[in-house]
């Protein structure tokens, strides 16, 4: 995994991609094609398109295979047991996207109308939009390069009807390379609320998901908080707690006081979690007992209390 350049000037500084700093990085192009140059107009079109849309979550990992894309589909199906609150999920892990599968969508297709493309509904309040529902089989290998997914990402936000909507989760990959730079960039205008960061306990995941709350400043994108996914494991019957990753240097935990950053909460691992993704389901409705439950709800209530104060911050500052 790239790792962003120790002194990186940022995204949306003016020497982005020009820097001494940038020589070398995988993205300068990608960078320099915003500095100095006019700004790419699919900025504002997205900032047009994205006025309907009230809050909006990237949730982010440094790390493969900590749970990124479970953490999204049930943060998208916890916000949706509100039936007064419209919600959306987009994918835009452009070669591994697992949330059709996750949601119950495999075998589902895009739809296009005169307002643009149709997101493909869970439910009448939860939309999803992926680029697994744009391929001949959940089999195809899509390979790309960084342009390629690029434009796909800036399709998905622009040409995509999302009509009104309360909340975006924008589910990514692990990394801090093409996908995180060209959804920070397009939605630059139209304000992120912030960023969800997944991690595992043992070292090995926290040390990448270091440098994606490194990348999360130097791109100036708030941290909502990081959640500890697969924390520890709750008998069902003996409710003994067995650590099945360590905490070798403190988790999640210690990591977030060193660096200052909210820890959202810790999600205990249920093999019930990964059987509810393989069948398309909540595992929220599915298995609602379960501590793992119990953590995601308090998790996506400090979630929604964060978009709440974060509006109403927004609303002041529109008032002066």
């Amino acid at each position: 995994m790239e790792e962003v350049p120790q002194d990186c000037p940022g995204t949306s500084s003016a020497q982005a991609g020009k820097g001494a700093s940038c020589q070398g990085c995988p993205n300068q192009r990608l960078c320099a094609s915003g500095a100095g140059a006019a700004p790419d107009p699919a900025i504002e079109e997205i900032k047009e398109k994205m006025r309907t849309v009230k809050h909006k979550i990237l949730v982010l990992s440094g790390k493969g295979g900590v749970g990124k894309s479970t953490f999204s589909a049930h943060l998208a199906h916890g916000l949706a047991e509100d039936e007064s609150k419209q919600v959306a999920l987009l994918d835009i892990d452009i070669c591994g996207p697992s949330i059709p599968k996750m949601m119950g969508l495999e075998g589902e297709q895009v739809h296009q109308s005169g307002s643009g493309w149709s997101p493909v509904y869970v439910e009448e309040n939860l939309g999803v939009m992926s680029v697994g529902f744009l391929l001949g089989s959940p089999d195809d290998a899509v390979i790309w390069r960084g342009p390629k997914k690029n434009g796909m990402i800036k399709q998905f936000l622009r040409d995509v009807d999302w009509g009104e909507i309360d909340y975006l989760v924008v589910d990514t990959p692990p990394g801090t390379s093409d996908e995180h730079l060209s959804i920070v960039q397009y939605l630059s205008a139209a304000h992120i609320d912030g960023a969800v960061i997944i991690t595992t306990p043992q070292e090995v995941s926290l040390q990448d998901v270091r440098k994606e709350i490194n990348f999360c400043h130097k791109v100036k994108l708030p941290i909502i908080g990081v959640v500890e996914n697969m924390s520890g494991f709750i008998c069902p019957k003996c409710k003994n707690e067995s650590q099945i990753f360590p905490p070798t240097t403190g988790g999640a935990e210690v990591m977030c006081q060193d660096l200052k950053v909210p820890l959202l909460g810790k999600v205990p691992l249920d093999p019930q979690i990964g059987k509810s993704c393989d069948n398309g389901q909540s595992f929220l409705t599915e298995v609602p007992d379960s501590p793992a439950t119990l953590a995601y709800r308090n998790i996506i209530q400090r979630i929604q209390d964060f978009c709440d104060l974060h509006n109403s911050k927004e609303e002041k500052l529109i008032s002066c």
